[in-house]
């Protein structure tokens, strides 16, 4: 049985993902923190890690060196609906073993898990949303100028306060 701790500070999601997860032969335990969660990644061999990007006033990013530090042998990968291509990047350098977007199923979760990056989860035809590459791009460009709000919203030609506004709102996910 593959032991797999669920940290995501979505309750009703983290749950639910818990309990399926445990009915498709999985051990699972979750927690809505990283803290909490480090003895029962340091008390497992080779467990897998869902670990959540976005912590309350956390970030995932923060958590993968400390929990690798806990369990060497631990799988870490990141669970997020903000997946942009420069976050991706860090995330694997920082030690995960792989990203994936939000929304995903439990079942899409026990078939990455079953049989690896390899086998397809997300249905290829189905294209990116308008709003969900915007959320992309804005991702990019913040990255390239060091999360910088002012010099990022001049590259890409838009006020600001526009582009606050934007960052505010969570994007569609597709």
């Amino acid at each position: 049985m593959i032991p797999v701790i669920i940290i995501d500070d979505d309750e009703p999601y983290r749950n639910v993902l818990a309990r399926s997860l445990k009915r498709q032969g999985f051990q699972a335990e979750a927690f809505a923190a990283p803290l909490p969660a480090m003895a029962e990644i340091a008390s497992h061999k080779n467990p897998v890690v869902l670990l959540d990007l976005r912590l309350d006033n956390d970030s995932g990013l923060l958590w993968i060196e400390k929990i690798r530090q806990q369990n060497a042998s631990a799988r870490i990968v990141l669970l997020t609906g903000y997946a942009s291509i420069s976050t991706a990047v860090e995330a694997i350098k920082l030690g995960a073993e792989d990203y994936l977007p939000k929304p995903i199923t439990a079942s899409e979760i026990a078939k990455y898990l079953t049989h690896g990056k390899d086998e397809q989860l997300l249905d290829p035809q189905q294209p990116m949303s308008v709003e969900r590459l915007e959320w992309e791009h804005i991702q990019k460009v913040l990255k390239e100028h060091d999360g910088n709000i002012s010099a990022s919203a001049r590259a890409m030609g838009m006020h600001r306060r526009t582009l606050q506004r934007k960052l505010a709102k969570k994007p569609v996910q597709k």
